[in-house]
């Protein structure tokens, strides 16, 4: 585990311990976002209608500083609705990346997946992440026992939930649960931080068959995405890209005509082989 890695673990540690005291489970199942019914990733970025481009509301990061510090999230997430994404991925820690729970709550008025960025390795978490209105709860290889993983993604499934088990190594394997369909894959190793696509198209070729494959990290580029299509991965997952422009949403907007523009130029089939949809508002 890297060093940052690490003191974000620890950190947390003490912070669920915390939240435990000041919020009780009871008080969290109480809240009406606990008992809605949750949309599926898994569905939807095979729907024909969306991008396969989980867009990511960002403001900063440990190894970058801050991103975006004026992006309101309702604006944000509204656009990438309406441009296309597939699903929603919110960060809530405060600590490390400037983000919250209630960020997510305001992302929940679109009608499309949204998973909940966090370091959960608490039960506690996992029905937090419920009651604030998250489809798909983040677990990840790197900083989780498979015997952790294999509990909270049990836990998560049975509240109406999906996991997106976040790996990136082929060592980490053997913790994927039967209760995981979405695998992340992080074309950014979590020690270096070097980005490498290609170490991730071999390290997907070895999921288990029926897993959902979502690329994740270092995507900035249509090229790429048309790649690791091709390479055989559902969704890709980009933030940074998007959140360190003026106007998120609209940097979306135009990354998803250049696709589209690639489509035309090169006679490549666009990612999921149908149009993007850059044009039409999303359905409510």
């Amino acid at each position: 585990m890297s060093n940052i890695l690490e003191t974000i673990v620890n950190y947390k540690k003490q912070e669920v311990a915390l939240r435990k005291e000041k919020i009780p489970i009871k008080e969290l199942e109480s809240s009406p976002a606990f008992s809605r019914l949750c949309f599926s990733l898994a569905e939807s970025l095979t729907d024909k209608n969306k991008t396969g481009i989980i867009t990511e509301f960002k403001r900063c990061s440990p190894s970058k500083g801050m991103i975006n510090e004026t992006a309101k999230v309702e604006e944000v997430t509204k656009k990438y609705t309406d441009y296309g994404a597939s699903g929603l991925s919110v960060l809530t820690d405060e600590h490390f990346f400037k983000g919250s729970n209630l960020d997510l709550k305001k992302a929940r008025m679109n009608k499309i997946p949204v998973l909940r960025k966090e370091f959960v390795m608490d039960e506690y978490q996992v029905i937090e992440a419920k009651s604030i209105g998250a489809d798909v709860i983040l677990l990840i290889a790197e900083c989780l026992e498979k015997g952790e993983i294999k509990r909270l993604a049990k836990l998560a499934k049975e509240l109406g939930m999906e996991i997106l088990l976040e790996m990136h190594s082929e060592s980490q394997l053997d913790k994927i649960s039967p209760d995981v369909m979405l695998i992340g894959i992080n074309n950014r190793d979590l020690k270096t931080f070097r980005v490498d696509i290609d170490r991730s198209i071999q390290l997907s070729q070895k999921l288990p068959d029926g897993m959902s494959k979502i690329a994740e990290s270092g995507i900035d580029n249509p090229d790429t995405i048309r790649k690791m299509k091709q390479a055989g991965f559902d969704g890709f997952l980009i933030g940074e890209y998007f959140m360190k422009q003026q106007d998120p949403g609209e940097a979306f907007r135009e990354f998803v005509e250049k696709i589209n523009i690639n489509v035309d130029t090169h006679g490549c089939a666009y990612p999921h082989d149908r149009p993007y949809p850059h044009d039409r508002p999303s359905q409510r």
